[in-house]
C-alpha cells in the first residue's frame, strides 16, 4: 500500500471517530428530548444539530470511507452509490444495504430541506433517531475492517 493512502486512511478513520463522537453527544440529548408534535426553540436547535451531524457522518461513511476501502481492496469503482453500498454490505462494513439506501435518502432530505411541514420535520427527527445507531455500528465495522491495513503498517 502506498504511504499516502495509509496516511489518508488514518486521517479518515480519525475523522470518522470524531464525527461519531460529536453525533453521539447530540444523539444522547435528542433521545432524551424524544419525539413531540412541537418543539421549543432550544429543542429544535438540538435536533438541527443532530440532523447536521447525522448527514455529515453518513457522507463520511458512504462517500469517503467506503470509496477508500474499495480503492485499498483494489476493487473496480462502482457505477452507482447503490452499488457501492451493496458492496459495503458484502464486505461487512454496513449491516444492511437497504437501510443505508434509506439513510442516503434521509441525508438528502436533510441536506436539501425537503421538509415541507412540521410533520415532515418530526418524521425526519424520528428517522434520524432510529438510524443513528446504524451509523455508529458502521463506524465500528469500518475501524475493524481497516485494521488489516493499519496494523500491517505498525508491525
Amino acid at each position: 500500500m502506498v504511504n499516502e493512502e495509509l496516511i489518508y486512511l488514518q486521517e479518515l478513520l480519525g475523522r470518522l471517530q470524531k464525527a461519531a463522537g460529536t453525533l453521539n453527544y447530540s444523539y444522547t440529548i435528542c433521545e432524551a428530548i424524544g419525539i413531540k408534535e412541537a418543539y421549543e426553540a432550544e429543542e429544535q436547535d438540538r435536533f438541527e444539530s443532530l440532523t447536521a451531524k447525522f448527514a455529515r457522518l453518513s457522507d463520511l461513511i458512504i462517500k469517503q470511507a467506503i470509496k477508500l476501502i474499495d480503492i485499498l481492496d483494489l476493487d473496480e469503482p462502482p457505477e452507482t452509490v447503490r452499488d457501492s453500498i451493496n458492496r459495503a454490505e458484502k464486505k461487512g462494513l454496513i449491516e444492511s444495504g437497504i437501510r443505508f439506501v434509506e439513510i442516503r435518502k434521509l441525508r438528502n432530505r436533510i441536506a436539501h430541506e425537503y421538509a415541507e411541514s412540521d410533520e415532515d420535520i418530526v418524521e425526519i427527527y424520528m428517522e434520524v433517531l432510529r438510524s443513528t445507531p446504524l451509523l455508529f455500528d458502521s463506524v465500528n465495522r469500518i475501524l475493524g475492517y481497516c485494521r488489516k491495513y493499519t496494523d500491517r503498517q505498525c508491525c
